[in-house]
């Protein structure tokens, strides 16, 4: 499976932005291959706004959320890997999500694609299919 980070990124930004509040991503400044400005760095990490009226240019890609916007009146090319991105909220209400360690990663529980099933494997899945039945429970 891919990553599910990008995809709750983009998930997310497009909720707090529909809901009228303005994203925010919290990131990882020591992450290899962040290009941020550096001084507006606070304890390793950086917080930037993902506004569609902050940004020109956003993309928030499977492997990358760039952007350029203004810093201090200055123009900057932002290029901020998905693993480097450790949240995203709104910050009118706080709302929003802190993703796990490991998140940006492939599911490491999926396993490669499996051999296809041998064809008397596949008949005896056939005639448990046909016998399955749903049961309610009360």
């Amino acid at each position: 499976m891919k990553p599910r980070r990008p995809y709750l990124l983009r998930a997310l930004h497009e909720w707090i932005t529909d809901s009228g509040n303005t994203p925010h991503i919290v990131v990882d400044a020591a992450s290899e291959s962040v290009v941020i400005p550096r001084q507006y760095v606070k304890d390793g990490k950086i917080v930037l706004n993902v506004s569609f009226s902050a940004t020109q240019f956003l993309k928030l890609g499977n492997d990358f959320v760039t952007f350029e916007a203004r810093f201090g009146g200055t123009s900057f090319s932002v290029n901020v890997p998905i693993k480097a991105v450790l949240g995203i909220y709104a910050r009118e209400t706080g709302q929003g999500m802190i993703f796990p360690e490991g998140d940006a990663d492939p599911d490491p529980d999926d396993k490669s694609p499996s051999p296809p099933p041998s064809a008397a494997s596949t008949r005896n899945s056939a005639a448990e299919q046909k016998r399955a039945r749903f049961k309610v429970v009360k």
